[in-house]
């Protein structure tokens, strides 16, 4: 078994965007981190995604609906969206969160909106 040493570091001001808006942050071979800034109110349509996501919330509200069941989303609030589930965010306050996606959702085009 070959063990990868490698260490990384990311800064906030070289971190690249996506399409979305989010800020991709430290990312391996088996997950990544994303941040969320500031999101302004509004909804994201349903989709599936076939990377699992878990996320904590740094300011901000939200309500995150999976598979038609509706959580309030609030500061020191985590989550979990697992792979292949149906969701989708509606930002109720300007939104922060860091997201931890597995396999990592900007590979291979899993990331589109």
């Amino acid at each position: 078994m070959t063990i990868d040493t490698t260490v990384k570091k990311l800064t906030s001001e070289a971190s690249p965007r996506g399409a979305m808006g989010q800020k991709y942050l430290a990312a391996g071979k088996r997950v990544s981190m994303r941040l969320w800034e500031s999101e302004t109110p509004h909804a994201k349509d349903p989709v599936r995604r076939e990377y699992e996501t878990v996320g904590s919330v740094v300011s901000g509200r939200a309500e995150l609906t999976i598979e038609d069941q509706t959580v309030k989303l609030e500061p020191g609030d985590s989550w979990l969206v697992p792979a292949g589930a149906r969701h989708a965010y509606r930002i109720v306050e300007a939104f922060t969160a860091v997201e931890a996606t597995s396999p990592p959702a900007e590979v291979h085009g899993r990331d589109e909106p």
